[in-house]
């Protein structure tokens, strides 16, 4: 709990709808607190839910004096085993707006008071249930739109992350412990802590660290989506690939040049991925003030991308093809060449088209940045390298499957093990940045003649920043940063 204030939170009882807002068959009111089955015993008639065991359901009515509010089903948690650890009662009612209002405003007028954003979850993770990134991840989970994010969301819940940094924080705590009993004997120069045995300690922790660190940029595209940009010149058919795709026409189809004039963005999900599509702009010289302010985001988004679609068709230069390859080679992002109106292309120019070198070679200056399932820094690129173009048709939607599995292929995400530790929460990247940079600073004065005070306030602060990420150490701020982005009621 570090810093934070548990009575501020845990001291009253918090009433909420857990149920989406709106006309539905249930509704789901949630209570929680040293209060919350007295409260709503006073309404429900039925059993007497005080002297009720826990985990158990009940049927009764809700009363407003001698009105009939709804008949219902009360659940009753008794604390400690509930999600919250206090008292917990769940009332689901039928899913009537007015009801569920009804309810909520009898019960605070008894003496409950509405839940703020995400203060079941602070209860739990204050009383002990969670620690504080599983708590975050329990938002993650509500969000989670794919399997992947899912897969994510479910690892960091159970405590795969927490045990790990647990256990690096215990052992660097073991020695922040013997230098600080070094200082107690200042006078008498004594060395409790090992220094040979604690540069090993720092060097396992740091390349744990490290491996964490490296894991964000593919526990992102997990949690938020792969975004991959459709690119290639004008009316090459960018936006009926988005729509073949997509299956419906999100994007504006033409024959004239330049129409897409912004990125259009859209996402579906492959294979139990989530990926972010974005039609751009053609990419081509134009004097035209708004086109090639599209030209230009064409080349930002380009250069963010995870993947890029590259899409060509046979009226084009083969020549131009190209320089364009060696443009995307450059840039250093994973990219498909995809040959668009197959039906309209001679064999004169497919031969052409398939000539051209489209990945370098492994060890290759251009060799991209690969996801991997492996944590450690990759050693070569094991995804499917794509040697030639792939030859579709998208206003018939011919080759558009082999184009997603081949999308699939390249980003390798399936490779992934349920039991990987993986980060996708920027708050927690940032804190193990600091982290590894404090205990490079105890590696610096551990190798230089500095006396004991100074190696003892670098691991304080790598303990600090570790502690940070599971809630051993927080305030009252950083709480209420990260739990107003839940929804009230959960």
């Amino acid at each position: 709990m570090g810093n934070a204030d548990k009575t501020l939170y845990t001291s009253d009882t918090i009433i909420a709808l857990a149920t989406p807002s709106g006309i539905g068959a249930i509704g789901v009111i949630r209570l929680s607190g040293p209060d919350a089955i007295a409260l709503v015993n006073e309404v429900f008639y039925g059993k007497d839910l005080s002297i009720q065991k826990t985990h158990t359901i009940h049927f009764g009515t809700i009363r407003d004096g001698e009105l009939i509010l709804d008949e219902v089903l009360a659940s009753i948690f008794i604390g400690p085993k509930s999600y919250t650890k206090e008292n917990v009662v769940e009332i689901s009612t039928h899913g009537s707006a007015y009801i569920i209002e009804s309810i909520i405003k009898l019960l605070i007028r008894k003496g409950a008071r509405p839940a703020n954003p995400g203060e079941f979850t602070l209860r739990a993770f204050l009383n002990g249930q969670l620690d504080l990134s599983q708590a975050e991840a329990v938002a993650d989970l509500i969000a989670s739109n794919s399997q992947a994010s899912h897969q994510v969301a479910m690892q960091q819940m159970r405590g795969g992350f927490s045990h790990e940094l647990q256990h690096l924080r215990d052992q660097l705590i073991h020695f922040a412990s013997m230098i600080e009993l070094e200082l107690d004997f200042g006078e008498e120069d004594v060395e409790f802590a090992n220094r040979d045995e604690l540069k090993a300690l720092i060097f396992q922790i740091n390349r744990i660290i490290h491996r964490l660190i490296e894991s964000f940029e593919q526990g992102n595209v997990m949690k938020n989506g792969v975004p991959v940009v459709i690119a290639g010149k004008p009316n090459v058919g960018k936006s009926t690939l988005l729509n073949a795709l997509l299956n419906e026409e999100r994007a504006i189809v033409s024959e004239i040049a330049g129409t897409t004039r912004d990125t259009v963005e859209d996402e579906i999900i492959i294979g139990g991925i989530n990926f972010r599509f974005i039609d751009t702009a053609g990419i081509r010289e134009t004097l035209d003030i708004i086109e090639a302010k599209g030209v230009e985001r064409t080349h930002e988004k380009i250069g963010k991308a995870k993947l890029v679609i590259y899409l060509v068709d046979p009226d084009q230069e083969v020549s131009e093809i190209g320089s364009q390859v060696e443009y995307l080679k450059g840039l250093g992002v994973p990219f498909i060449p995809v040959v668009n109106k197959k039906d309209m292309m001679t064999p004169e120019f497919r031969k052409e088209v398939s000539s051209v070198k489209y990945q370098e070679s492994r060890s290759g200056a251009g060799n991209p940045e690969t996801l991997t399932s492996d944590l450690r820094p990759p050693t070569s690129d094991p995804r499917p390298q794509t040697s030639d173009a792939l030859f579709i048709s998208a206003k018939n939607k011919e080759g558009i499957d082999a184009l997603r599995e081949t999308i699939l292929q390249t980003v390798n995400l399936h490779a992934i093990n349920t039991d990987d530790v993986l980060i996708s929460n920027i708050r927690h990247l940032e804190a193990l940045q600091k982290t590894e940079a404090s205990l490079n600073s105890v590696l610096e004065n551990i190798d230089n003649p500095v006396t004991s005070d100074f190696l003892a306030v670098d691991i304080k602060q790598a303990l600090h920043y570790l502690g940070e990420i599971t809630g051993q150490v927080t305030t009252d701020d950083l709480l209420e940063t990260i739990f107003s982005k839940f929804c009230i009621g959960k």
